[in-house]
């Protein structure tokens, strides 16, 4: 009699521990289904270098999906994506090169199809419109060619782009432009490349504008003089170039990627939810 409760209650709470446990992990699969919901996703162009590849590891940080585009240089944005994926994010790499409207709609495809397949989702919330060359030439030495090959990049592209990138975003998320600091004030040798950024800063107004309607918030950020590989690395590599930058900027020196990505990341997240319409200038005050 006692040997057969023992046996009883033994039963009873091996199925009470079977069923604790069972719960256990359905709360935790619950958890990771809701997490993988809420994840919000960032497409980030011209994300395998510079100041592209800055901003996506800091989306990233602050805990969003990114996928970011490259032109030529798969294996460079391979190695984005695996410092992505190190930071417990997913991550993918597609090729685009914006300055071919022609190609967007195959490029969308494959957003979909990666969407679909990476991130078990069909929308992404964030676009980051960074891609983007310098040339440098005066305003008599710039050629035809020259000023159109700006404009399919730093103004065509990401104004197709976004027209067809609305389609898979969620409402709600955001578009980060990219500006300069060349749009208020001027060096020679880029007048047609800041033309086409002073065109991106009205075009973000109008953005904001219009897609209020669906709560997407629409900035601009302009960097100031930033030590990259950008324009041939001038600023990173000519000593000269930076001591006379450093020598004009409030804050005494020349900027940094990592100055730019955080700015970036934080109008991707929930914390800049008021800010929309805005010309973020991040240039530690030059030309005052």
């Amino acid at each position: 009699m006692c040997l057969k409760l023992l046996t009883s209650k033994t039963r009873k709470s091996l199925r009470l521990r079977s069923d604790r446990q069972q719960q256990t992990t359905n709360n935790k699969q619950l958890t990771i289904n809701i997490m993988a919901v809420n994840t919000k996703i960032a497409l980030v162009t011209g994300g395998s270098r510079g100041l592209g590849k800055n901003m996506a590891i800091a989306i990233a940080k602050k805990g969003l999906d990114v996928i970011i585009t490259y032109n030529s240089k798969k294996e460079e944005a391979d190695a984005v994506v695996s410092e992505i994926e190190s930071l417990g994010q997913k991550a993918a790499a597609l090729q685009l090169n914006v300055a071919d409207s022609g190609t967007f709609d195959s490029f969308f495809e494959a957003v979909k199809t990666t969407l679909k397949n990476t991130f078990k989702t069909d929308k992404f919330d964030f676009l980051v419109n960074n891609a983007g060359i310098g040339i440098h030439k005066s305003f008599i030495e710039t050629t035809e060619a020259d000023f159109d090959l700006l404009t399919n990049i730093q103004f065509k592209g990401p104004f197709f782009l976004t027209q067809k990138a609305l389609n898979e975003m969620n409402d709600g998320g955001g578009i980060v432009n990219i500006s300069t600091g060349l749009a208020r004030f001027s060096f020679p040798g880029y007048a047609a490349y800041a033309s086409m950024k002073g065109a991106m800063e009205t075009l973000t107004k109008y953005q904001a504008k219009e897609l209020g309607a669906r709560k997407i918030k629409v900035n601009i950020v302009a960097p100031g003089a930033i030590e990259t590989d950008f324009g041939g690395g001038v600023v990173r590599d000519n000593e000269q170039m930076n001591q006379q930058i450093a020598s004009v900027t409030a804050l005494g020196r020349v900027g940094l990627p990592d100055d730019i990505g955080g700015v970036v990341a934080f109008l991707c997240s929930e914390e800049s939810r008021w800010v929309n319409a805005q010309r973020i200038e991040v240039s530690g005050g030059m030309m005052l």
